[in-house]
């Protein structure tokens, strides 16, 4: 009966709603948890835990983090002289910045003023990565056909991007 009432608190006692076999694989890993720092005397891995329950590593880690108490991107992390550092400050995005975006949205629009013909052939050779020869045989033209549509559309999409 206990177990029971721990698991239900465990569940439902959260500021974020998880399964509830995910909770329960979580109240089990405690429990394998607490018996194996009795057991060594220190705090056991991931992995040792996983064996002892019989799971994948990644179960254990996902469980875990399930029963975690969510953290706001605005909780201060570190307080010196009246300033503090929050885990927003810590977490750095350089892939999206706002020059990325920016850069991206410039991309989008010059796109849309190709013609299908052209978009269609950018995107087999960049997104599918085939060489000029194959587009061109997919498309029914020659390779310097090819060439040329995608230098010409390269080069519209420069000059709008650039023109900005």
């Amino acid at each position: 009966m206990i177990a029971g009432e721990i698991r239900r608190y465990l569940r439902d006692n959260s500021a974020m709603r998880v399964s509830r076999s995910m909770r329960d694989t979580a109240y089990r890993v405690l429990q394998v948890k607490e018996k194996l720092t009795a057991e060594h005397g220190r705090e056991p891995t991931v992995e040792e835990i996983a064996q002892a329950l019989g799971v994948a590593r990644s179960e254990v880690v996902f469980a875990m983090d399930a029963i975690c108490d969510p953290v706001s991107l605005y909780e201060p992390v570190y307080t010196e002289s009246g300033e503090s550092i929050t885990v927003m400050d810590q977490v750095g995005d350089t892939k999206n910045t706002d020059d990325q975006w920016l850069m991206q949205i410039a991309l989008d629009q010059a796109m849309h003023s190709l013609t299908e013909r052209e978009k269609h052939i950018l995107a087999l050779r960049f997104f599918d990565g085939r060489t000029q020869m194959e587009v061109a045989g997919e498309i029914g033209i020659s390779q310097a056909q090819v060439s040329r549509l995608e230098k010409n559309a390269i080069g519209q999409i420069k000059k709008q991007i650039f023109a900005s």
